[in-house]
């Protein structure tokens, strides 16, 4: 008796599925334990007979005779030779004609280069009015040595012999699918369809070193505490045809001694005494650029906010700006002067007459 599972049960089928039903069984079966995805031990086998499954099940005639006899049809029933000898050397290819994606190893086109990160730390001022900064960057560059081919000079790299300076070797594959044709990158040239002979002593046959660049960055009005700013092309140098990474820099705003930011406003906690707040005043009160004028009227309340239009920081890439919220802190001293106090003592015994009065 063979050792095998049920093919409906290696799919996880009912015997009453449809064929759109063991196509859809088949997809999700072979994309779990596809060895290009699944590198867990076992997984080979397991895509094996799921294939195996598939083969049998997908096919009308195939599938009348397992449905009847089972695996005592025979290797015959199910095509010559069964799958003992099944060629697991072309399921990457398989995989990709089936679902249509790209398996391991295929060639890949030329890479771009690689992306930096740099953090700046700006002040609300700066932030509010906008700011140029320079940054060290340490970026790949091709190679001064040898213009970035990776061979010493006066030499070239040659057209490797193996894959005719395509980089892409290609093997005729039998699978339960028919013939398909894989295509790998050339072992002898790494998919780089050329070979250097003598490699460049500066950059060791890379083609590429790190070179020290500074880099000015402007940093607009607005800008928010975590806003990134792009400077496309200010990255590593890519492959030869392939464009250079990006440099991103993430800006943080330091925290500032007397605002405090809400959006594009800014808050400012003002103090004043009593007197000033029963009396009213005018103080100039700080802004993120220059002083302004403000005119507490009497009778003013602990806690009344104050708004100063347009004063705060500029909106990002629009016009206008938010505005200054001046909160008033009405301040209760901690300690009086004896004349200070007799005072307060006067007040309060007006303030009683003046109840009484009123009663």
């Amino acid at each position: 008796m063979v050792n095998k599972r049920d093919y409906y049960e290696v799919l996880g089928l009912e015997r009453s599925a449809s064929d759109e039903d063991i196509k859809k069984a088949f997809r999700k079966m072979a994309m779990k334990h596809h060895p290009d995805r699944n590198h867990e031990e076992g997984a080979a086998d397991k895509f094996k007979e799921v294939n195996e499954a598939y083969e049998v099940l997908s096919n009308p005639e195939k599938r009348a005779a397992y449905d009847r006899f089972g695996f005592s049809a025979g290797a015959d029933s199910f095509g010559q030779g069964g799958f003992e000898n099944f060629d697991f050397g072309g399921l990457g290819s398989i995989f990709e004609t089936f679902f249509g994606g790209a398996t391991q190893g295929a060639k890949r086109g030329p890479r771009r280069g690689p992306d930096m990160s740099y953090d700046i730390k700006i002040s609300l001022e700066e932030a509010a009015t906008g700011v140029e900064k320079d940054i060290i960057t340490e970026r790949l560059e091709y190679c001064t040595e040898c213009s970035g081919t990776g061979a010493k000079a006066g030499t070239s790299p040659v057209k490797c012999t193996s894959c005719n300076g395509t980089g892409q070797v290609y093997q005729v594959q039998k699978s339960v699918f028919g013939r398909f044709t894989s295509v790998t990158p050339c072992p002898k040239c790494r998919g780089e369809g050329t070979i250097i002979g003598e490699p460049c002593t500066k950059c060791r046959g890379t083609g590429k070193e790190y070179v020290k660049r500074t880099v000015q960055v402007k940093i607009p009005a607005g800008v928010a505490d975590g806003n990134q700013i792009r400077l496309n092309g200010y990255g590593g140098v890519g492959d030869k045809g392939a464009s250079a990474g990006d440099v991103y820099i993430n800006v943080g705003i330091a925290e500032h001694a007397d605002f405090k930011r809400d959006g594009d406003d800014v808050i400012y906690e003002l103090e004043i005494n009593f007197a000033q707040a029963a009396l009213g005043t005018e103080v100039n009160v700080p802004g993120l650029n220059t002083e302004h004028k403000l005119k507490i009227p009497s009778g003013s309340q602990n806690g009344k906010y104050f708004v100063l239009k347009g004063k705060g920081i500029p909106h990002l890439n629009r016009f206008g700006s938010g505005d200054e919220m001046v909160h008033l802190n009405v301040v209760t001293p901690e300690k009086l002067s004896r004349k200070q106090k007799q005072l307060f003592e006067e007040l309060e015994k007006s303030f009683a007459e003046d109840k009484k009065q009123a009663t």
